[in-house]
Parts: C-alpha cells; structure tokens; sequence
C-alpha cells in the first residue's frame, strides 16, 4: 500500500487520532497538511520532518469557512493538488439534555460537523478538476447507539454519517469516494485518568476485551485512502472491538 505522490489535508491533526493519521499517511508516501488551532500541529509537523515526510502546517478554525478556504488554498498552492481529506477535527463538550447550554450544543456541532461539511464543499472543486479524490471522516461508534451526556457528540457524529453517505452519492460519477470511520473506545490520555472500575465496565462491553490505539484508527484511514479500497464508497466503518455489531 502506497500513498506516494498524493496530498493529504488531516484536520485536527496536532494529537491523538489526528496525529496518528498525519503520520501514518506521511510514512505511506504521502504529502502532509497538518491543520490545528494550537502549537501541536507544529510539534506533528516536526515529527514527521524528523524520518523525512513532507508535510507543511496550516493552522485554521474548521468551523469558518474562511480558514477552511486558506487551508484548502495552501494545501493545493504548496503541492498542486489535494487527493485526501481526513476531517477529524473535534471537541466536546460533555452534560445531561437539562443542564446543556446552547453555547456547548453549538461549539460541538459547528467544530464537528459543519467543519466537516465546510471542509469537503472547498475541496470538492479542486477535487473535481482533477477528476478524483477520497473525502474520509471520523465519527464514532457514540453516532450509531447514542450516550449519556453527550446529545451534542453523539447527534455530531450521527450527522457525519448522514453527511458521509450524501457527499458519496453526489460525487460518486466524479471519481470522488466518501466514507467513515467510527472509533470505539480508543487509548488515550482521557481513558488513562479513568477509574479502574469504570475501565473494567467499559472492556466488559467489547468482545474483544480491549480499548483500540490511535494506530488502529490510522490503519484503516489508511486503507480507506488508497487505491486499495477504491471500489467502497458511502460506508461506515466502526474500528470497535466488535462494541457495536
């Protein structure tokens, strides 16, 4: 499987799930856009300079549309073309219906899935010029069987799947594909400050009785971004432990 000669834009990528992508597909060949708000898109940038990927740094709010614009611009101005775009970029911010403001019911939808629409209505265009491209976005396994406390994540995540099997069928006759990928629960610094108890609830709910690394989910954005997977478009793929089934 390789990625040489494409462009890759991953929003969200200064950490976690948006970091292991970044240099998953950097290592596959593949030139980089890292794209954050915050100093840690730099820190995955020189990371994957460091074993000599090629990757730039464009920093920008997902949720406007004018940064989205500059950061589609740049990845198209610096390589030529854009064939990848991982949308990742995502916040919560958790509470019960009762006691959610609107403030947090907006941050989450605007960041999570109106990024992701203003993210593939900018690339769609230079996509179609060059007559191909795969659009794959991160959701979670939260959009397809809901959670306590996070009606604002979970209806996010359900709305990228919408958005996901659309965009497929509009752009399937461009050569343009579109899937998802929804994570379980996944290692990370969140999970590590967890109770033992409340872990010992959760890996009793997945069969296969662990949590999934950063690298499972890179793994398969992988494989969703090459001509391997060239003949999937509109689906969903939950990378779980068999959680949801």
């Amino acid at each position: 499987m390789t990625l040489n000669g494409k462009t890759a834009v991953v929003t969200g990528s200064g950490r976690g799930i948006g970091k292991a992508v970044a240099i998953k597909l950097a290592k596959l060949g593949a030139n980089v856009v890292v794209n954050g708000v915050s100093d840690s898109a730099d820190k995955t940038c020189e990371e994957i300079k460091a074993f000599g990927g090629s990757c730039i740094v464009i920093k920008g709010d997902v949720s406007n549309y004018n940064d989205v614009e500059a950061l589609i611009k740049g990845a198209v101005d610096q390589f030529g073309k854009i064939d990848i775009l991982v949308n990742n970029a995502g916040i919560t911010r958790d509470g019960l219906i009762m006691r959610m403001s609107e403030d947090d019911w907006d941050a989450v939808i605007n960041i999570n899935l109106k990024g992701a629409f203003n993210c593939i209505k900018a690339a769609t265009r230079p996509m179609m010029k060059q007559k191909g491209g795969v659009i794959i976005n991160i959701t979670s396994v939260v959009g397809l069987m809901g959670n306590a406390g996070q009606a604002n994540y979970a209806s996010s995540k359900a709305g990228l799947i919408g958005l996901t099997k659309s965009a497929a069928k509009e752009l399937a006759s461009r050569n343009i594909r579109c899937n998802a990928v929804a994570p379980g629960f996944i290692d990370s610094d969140m999970t590590d400050k967890l109770p033992d108890e409340i872990k010992k609830s959760y890996l009793s709910a997945i069969p296969m009785s662990k949590f999934g690394t950063t690298e499972d989910i890179a793994d398969v954005v992988a494989f969703l971004a090459s001509d391997m997977s060239k003949y999937i478009t509109g689906q969903v793929i939950n990378v779980d432990g068999g959680l949801v089934m």
